[in-house]
């Protein structure tokens, strides 16, 4: 007898539990390492000598919501409330410091204030400090609210942990998952409330398909606050510790558009390859160059040195330059198909890249100069005395009752109007600084000299 949609959907669920639920042995060695390290803190904190800290650990390894494979822990060095920002920063990267001297690699980091990364027997660790606050809507950095969401989930989850599990991983395989700024996506916090609100992972699906920009949820029957008057964010969720907190507002709304479109493709067909996608092919200089001529148009990308940034800062400078670009090429009438962004992670001088695809890259050497109309006499006039006797205007007429004049254009390729007039673009601090030592513009063919593995499966996923 053929099953239900609904006992299909639950085979899916267990199916991929069976795949993505901890062991017995991950949850152990987990442990281990966590007892471990806090201990390790606790003592490098008595070493020093200061009093009123505590130690917590925070996130899904707190939370029982981790999938198997991922080994990351949040361990929160919590100072008194009255602490002073600069003394914060100096005994926690002290203490962090000297946790970390048995790495195998550690690194200080820079977000709102210094944390340590280090990894240790396949953990990558995060040792961060914050301060004691009584109220998550009274926090004097951002990573204070962290330990209240602990507190709220842990106590809201219900048994709801697999649940989320099903949803982080349905969100990663369709490509929607993470809230750092190069994704624009859904947090795992995020995912955490979703499923505590709509009560399972289907739920959370049944409900997606629906969805439209303005979405709000909320856990309590308060009036929304008026830090949300006029807000176009495509997803509100009251953050359930902070009312005038939106938890989901790194979502984009392609990243929203892009979860509600796959919640109703598996809806229609469910299958496990919305949790587990094949890998993209990373394309061939033949795949490349058959592609390029297949779609007919001009592609061009911008090459320059990755700046020696996190990725939560590199990435919005990115965006900014491939907006403020896209802008230059259509003022100069080069029409912007499609755009992306990307840098580089772990190679040896890594590039950040600008992509852009053209309806062509290349314009006749002549473009139409629209004047006024010939019954506004004194604005008509001066744009015929400017422009009709002109050595290189090559016509000159009416139009519409308008003065028209056929002019030669400034920039026939698009080339050389990034070459002449990239650094007029707004780039931000450090992508400026990085093009100002130098850039490559590549073009069509010669994209294929571009040889790092992730740009070119990305570039598949966009041509």
């Amino acid at each position: 007898m053929q099953k239900s949609s609904l006992e299909r959907l639950q085979d899916i669920k267990e199916e991929v539990l069976s795949k993505i639920k901890p062991t017995g042995s991950e949850k152990a060695k987990l442990k281990k390492i966590t007892d471990h390290l806090i201990s390790k803190v606790n003592k490098a904190i008595e070493k020093q000598g200061i009093s009123g800290l505590s130690v917590q650990l925070v996130g899904s390894a707190s939370r029982n919501t981790w999938i198997s494979g991922t080994h990351d822990l949040d361990i929160f060095i919590i100072f008194p409330e009255e602490t002073e920002r600069i003394e914060l920063e100096r005994a926690g990267l002290s203490i962090a410091r000297e946790v970390a001297k048995e790495a195998e690699r550690f690194e200080e980091r820079y977000a709102e204030h210094p944390y340590i990364n280090m990894n240790i027997e396949e953990f990558d660790v995060d040792l961060v400090p914050c301060f004691g606050v009584t109220d998550a809507s009274c926090i004097k950095s951002s990573v204070d609210r962290t330990p209240f969401h602990n507190e709220f989930v842990k106590k809201h989850i219900n048994g709801l942990a697999d649940e989320v599990r099903l949803l982080k991983q349905f969100m990663r395989g369709t490509g929607v998952y993470g809230s750092e700024l190069k994704t624009q996506g859904f947090s795992g916090y995020l995912t955490e409330l979703l499923i505590i609100h709509f009560g399972s992972f289907e739920n959370v699906i049944f409900s997606a398909v629906d969805w439209k920009p303005g979405l709000k949820i909320k856990f309590d029957s308060d009036p929304l606050s008026d830090s949300f008057k006029g807000r176009k964010d495509p997803l509100i969720v009251i953050d359930p510790t902070d009312p005038d907190r939106n938890v989901a507002a790194a979502v984009s709304i392609n990243k929203f558009c892009e979860f509600v479109d796959a919640a109703r493709e598996f809806l229609t067909d469910p299958s496990e390859r919305y949790f587990f996608p094949e890998d993209i092919v990373t394309l061939t200089d033949k795949d490349l160059k058959d592609r390029m001529r297949s779609r007919g148009t001009d592609l061009i990308v911008i090459c320059f040195k990755k700046p020696d940034e996190v990725e939560d800062v590199i990435y919005p400078q990115l965006y900014k330059m491939e907006k403020s670009v896209s802008d230059l090429l259509e003022q100069y009438q080069f029409r912007v198909m499609r755009s992306f962004s990307w840098a580089g992670e772990n190679e040896k001088e890594a590039k950040a890249i600008v992509y852009f695809e053209l309806i062509s890259s290349r314009l006749p050497q002549i473009k139409k100069h629209i004047g006024p109309p010939v019954w506004l006499r004194d604005h008509a006039e001066k744009f015929k005395l400017k422009y009709k006797h002109m050595d290189d205007v090559f016509s000159f007429y009416i139009e519409d009752g308008k003065y028209v004049c056929d002019i030669p254009r400034k920039y026939t390729s698009a080339t050389s109007l990034l070459k002449s007039r990239l650094n007029t673009c707004s780039l931000g601090k450090h992508i400026s600084a990085s093009v100002n030592e130098g850039f490559q513009i590549l073009e069509n063919k010669e994209i294929c000299a571009i040889k790092y593995c992730d740009f070119r499966k990305l570039f598949n996923r966009y041509i």
